[in-house]
């Protein structure tokens, strides 16, 4: 997920529901252009959209670097498998709605997804779901990533202060831990505040 990044563009006045069902419009029809030209035209359209939004190049970076090593190493099982056709088509519409995905995220307040999900499931009241509550959820989950993305950075520091290396055990262990300390402490603080159960 990326972070919100302020400006005037067009595509930051866009109403946050409209950016929100284009990018499931977008999700539904990659189905339906899994081909090198439709993969191409999507790819096209995300870095057009990125461009038009004015997002800066640096922060961009930073927000795709997780997700370029998972890209890579798709690219080559599929390239190995499938042929370099399909992994065309399979890691570029992936990278072209993750491109989308980020587009939304830097041109769009948090509050302002959460409010059209609230808004949305508005009509699920009448089956027991509870649209606040479920804001509430999107929202933490939106929240905890880059507190886990920050706790991940702290974990790979110590670990290296201590020359373990690149342990897998030594960085997800604690990492795990941290997660779930983390975790209890919300869970209380939601507790407190009469809004959990």
């Amino acid at each position: 997920m990326g972070l919100f990044h302020p400006g005037t563009s067009l595509v930051h006045r866009v109403p946050a529901g409209v950016k929100l069902a284009a990018l499931c419009a977008a999700g539904i029809g990659s189905v339906f252009a899994a081909t090198p030209v439709g993969v191409s035209a999507y790819l096209a359209a995300a870095v057009l959209v990125l461009v038009v939004a004015r997002v800066p190049g640096r922060a961009l970076v930073r927000q795709l670097r997780p997700v370029l090593v998972f890209v890579v190493v798709l690219a080559v099982f599929h390239a190995l498998v499938s042929g370099p056709g399909r992994a065309y088509v399979v890691v570029g519409m992936l990278l072209a709605l993750v491109l989308l995905a980020t587009a939304l995220t830097m041109t769009t307040p948090t509050s302002a997804l959460v409010d059209v999900v609230v808004r949305v499931a508005g009509p699920l009241r009448r089956v027991g779901v509870d649209p606040e509550r479920l804001g509430l959820l999107l929202a933490l989950g939106l929240r905890a990533i880059p507190v886990v993305l920050g706790l991940a950075g702290e974990v790979r520091d110590a670990q290296r202060a201590r020359g373990l290396g690149a342990s897998p055990r030594a960085f997800a262990v604690p990492l795990i831990v941290r997660s779930l300390r983390h975790a209890d402490r919300v869970g209380e603080a939601l507790a407190a505040r009469g809004i959990d159960d």
